[in-house]
């Protein structure tokens, strides 16, 4: 488990290596408070100090010389974050100081935590489980407020309790099963029958938080928008408009955008991605010709492709879930069938969003009350959801066959929270945490 040492003292930096007014440095693992006491102005003090409290004093180095006025938070076993003894230690951002300090605590005995080790450690006593685990980083890496709320849920526990509360359901099915495998077939009184109503039940329930995954990553990640179609049909107006600025150069000569343009910016709530493409047309230049060849690269790794149109292409694209037809230059009373705007006037922008919105995220069914965000809890469910469908097509088979289907199907689940979980799993998890969690 690269080196996560659970009976190791560790220390890292919880907030940015920067100057700033504050620092927070962590620290946990057995003999913490000692450790600490042995460089702290009131050691007596800080033994004595009850979980949950804090001390105020000087830290000092080596030789006996203050480091920095220091406020210390005290966590006994079984308190904290990560349920083991531990100490955050406050001092002023001063990276000097910093330094001073983590140099000092390596000489009295702490090793720098490695990324994720202070929640593996979380994980590991039982004070979070895979999928709160997972939420912590997802917090720190929310791109929208939205995605922070809904992983700020999970690390409440709304995933954890729902996965408990399926397994519960799965072990009752199972243990019917099993009371049929432990007697004699002369003994049973009732023949086993397969719970339909049950299983289609959770399988609904799976389903539903399944469906999430697309919108929440989204959300979380952000959704990669491109603007495509003709030269000079006003996607880089748009663009600007979108952005509230002049990135693109707009010009009436045809060929303007080379290459494509890249900007971040949020709209309705979603971070987006947004691309300017060159214009789509027979290029004979080859710089031109490139920059064509990037659109409809970028055009098949979009999230949504908005083609842009004044109306006079011959062959529109098809409108499907990926792609948006839209018409430009409504000022000029250029209008089609479809949405239309105008980058002068501002109008019809407002529609084309909530459309984007409605693509993206309205038509999943997502309402943000219980999400999922990572592939490896998506792969989980479908699994279980998988095994309980193949199930309800071979209701016939032994009641032996049967059992055996429902236990892998609890075992998935288990997987999910990490009650079941390999070391690469969770080395791979926890090593895509920041320092200090």
């Amino acid at each position: 488990m690269a080196n996560y040492e659970t009976d190791e003292k560790i220390y890292a930096l919880a907030t940015a290596y920067y100057p700033s007014a504050l620092a927070i440095i962590r620290t946990s693992g057995e003999g913490t408070i000692e450790a600490l006491s042995s460089i702290f102005s009131a050691k007596e003090k800080l033994l004595k100090s009850k979980s949950n409290t804090l001390r105020h004093g000087y830290l000092f180095d080596s030789e006996g010389r203050k480091i920095d006025e220091v406020v210390l938070s005290v966590y006994h076993k079984g308190h904290g974050y990560t349920s083991e003894e531990a100490v955050e230690i406050t001092m002023h951002g001063s990276l000097p100081l910093i330094n001073k300090l983590s140099l000092t605590l390596e000489e009295i005995g702490f090793r720098k935590a490695l990324p994720g080790e202070f929640t593996y450690r979380a994980f590991m006593h039982g004070r979070l489980d895979l999928t709160e685990a997972e939420a912590v980083e997802e917090i720190v890496s929310a791109k929208s407020a939205q995605a922070a709320s809904n992983a700020l849920e999970r690390l409440g526990g709304n995933l954890s309790t729902l996965v408990s509360d399926i397994k519960s359901r799965l072990v009752d099915i199972l243990s019917s099963l099993e009371v049929q495998l432990d007697y004699a077939e002369d003994e049973i009184l009732e023949e086993w029958v397969y719970p339909d109503d049950e299983v289609k039940s959770i399988i609904d329930v799976l389903d539903r938080v399944i469906g999430t995954y697309e919108a929440s990553r989204i959300y979380s990640q952000g959704a990669m928008i491109v603007l495509a179609g003709k030269t000079n049909a006003g996607k880089s107006s748009f663009f600007n408009a979108l952005l509230k600025e002049n990135r693109a150069i707009v010009s009436s000569k045809e060929g303007t955008t080379r290459d494509y343009i890249e900007a971040e910016c949020t709209l309705r709530g979603l971070p987006v991605r947004l691309f300017d493409t060159a214009g789509l047309r027979a290029a004979e230049e080859e710089v031109e010709a490139e920059g064509i060849a990037r659109s409809r690269s970028l055009m098949k790794e979009a999230d949504l492709v908005l083609y842009i149109t004044d109306g006079s292409d011959e062959n529109l694209p098809s409108c499907d879930e990926k792609t948006m037809v839209v018409y430009s230059k409504l000022d000029m009373g250029r209008r089609g069938e479809g949405l239309s705007f105008s980058s002068i006037t501002g109008e019809g922008i407002g529609e084309i969003l909530d459309e984007v919105e409605h693509r993206l995220i309205r038509h999943s069914g997502y309402d943000g009350s219980l999400t999922i965000e990572s592939e490896r809890q998506r792969k989980d469910l479908m699994e279980c959801r998988d095994i309980l469908l193949d199930s309800l097509s071979h209701k016939d088979v032994s009641v032996d066959l049967m059992a055996l289907s429902f236990q892998s199907a609890i075992r998935s689940l288990s997987s999910l929270v990490g009650d079941v979980s390999s070391e690469e799993i969770l080395d791979n998890l926890f090593s895509k945490f920041c320092l200090g969690k």
